[in-house]
């Protein structure tokens, strides 16, 4: 119980309590996406004492981050650090009892049932359709609740989904790996819907793992923060050609809808990964001749006489920075890289 004294607030709430405490210490939780969103879940997790967080994330810190990811800050930036490593050191000061595994990694079909394996519920901070598809499908085939989020401009979205319980993401929100939609890098967002829908998301699987399900909400809620507008789509029954949680063919898992080459929407920045490995001091060797590099434990930044910006991660990725034409970043890839 002496472990237990940092959540005594939160054991006097009778529906946590000593028992829903030590549900949480023994929970798996797998974040992906450590932005605005991921950012503010692992906060909560971490302070409420859930046992073992695997945060997720393939991009870096930015001073443009710093205006609502609520872990970062300016010497982050300056040190260039992965977003889960920055993540990671900020986490553990918090509550040491917690185990965090910081993975520096894009998510696709080809890794994700690796991650989630031994995970009791997975989050989402993720900005991007593609990956929330891919994530509910992964979760409804190995039968893992998944916390569904999403905030831009002043607008958010939420919802609990549970295989075998409730209808899952593909019945609520159609267009699949299309879907591009609005961003916070193309419209904005403001940092309290951030920390609201985070917070709803770490309420309602709170709700689930200390066992008090009569109190899950079982909706899709939304709501505009800065309009004054809220809703709650109550969960109907599934559509029955759903793909992921009726017929079972899980699209988003084939491995032909993972792209070498994808757009970060908004950022003026290509991905592109041809590789599976890069050795940065040698790369840094290459690059130095005929570039301007920048090298960190975590990543190789070398800005190009053309005005763009590689970024090389050790997992194989390139980050062509400073265009959103993939004909260029191709280009520019097979320049200094080579194909």
């Amino acid at each position: 119980m002496d472990d237990f004294k940092r959540y005594s607030r939160q054991m006097l709430f009778s529906p946590i309590g000593e028992v829903g405490q030590k549900k949480f210490s023994q929970s798996r939780a797998l974040i992906v996406g450590m932005g605005a969103l991921g950012t503010a879940i692992a906060n909560h997790l971490v302070r409420a004492g859930f046992g073992y967080i695997r945060i997720i994330d393939r991009d870096y810190v930015e001073k443009s981050n710093l205006q609502r990811q609520m872990l970062f800050d300016e010497e982050d930036v300056a040190a260039a650090l992965p977003k889960t490593v920055a993540a990671k050191n900020k986490l553990t000061k918090m509550n040491s009892a917690v185990e965090i595994e910081a993975i520096t990694a894009d998510v696709n079909p080809s890794n994700i049932t690796e991650f989630i394996a031994s995970m009791d519920f997975v989050m989402d901070g993720t900005d991007n359709f593609s990956t929330r598809f891919l994530l509910n499908d992964a979760c409804f085939k190995n039968k893992i609740p998944f916390v569904y989020g999403g905030a831009v401009s002043s607008r958010g979205m939420t919802a609990l989904f549970v295989p075998d319980e409730t209808p899952c993401l593909r019945c609520f929100i159609q267009g699949g790996e299309g879907t591009t939609g609005e961003t916070c890098d193309t419209i904005g967002v403001i940092s309290p819907i951030v920390d609201i829908i985070a917070s709803y998301q770490v309420t309602e699987i709170m709700k689930y793992i200390a066992g008090d399900h009569e109190k899950l909400h079982r909706s899709l809620m939304t709501m505009d923060i800065w309009h004054n507008h809220s809703y709650a789509m109550k969960f109907a029954s599934p559509k029955k050609d759903c793909p992921t949680c009726q017929t079972n063919e899980y699209p988003s898992l084939k491995t032909g809808v993972m792209h070498d080459i994808t757009s970060l929407c908004g950022r003026e920045t290509i991905q592109i990964q041809l590789e599976s490995h890069f050795d940065l001091k040698e790369w840094a060797d290459k690059l130095e001749k005929t570039t301007k590099v920048k090298e960190t434990p975590f990543l190789l930044k070398a800005q190009l006489e053309e005005g763009e910006r590689l970024v090389l991660f050790p997992d194989g990725r390139v980050l062509v920075q400073g265009t959103e034409d993939r004909g260029r970043a191709k280009a520019l890839y097979a320049r200094y890289i080579g194909m």
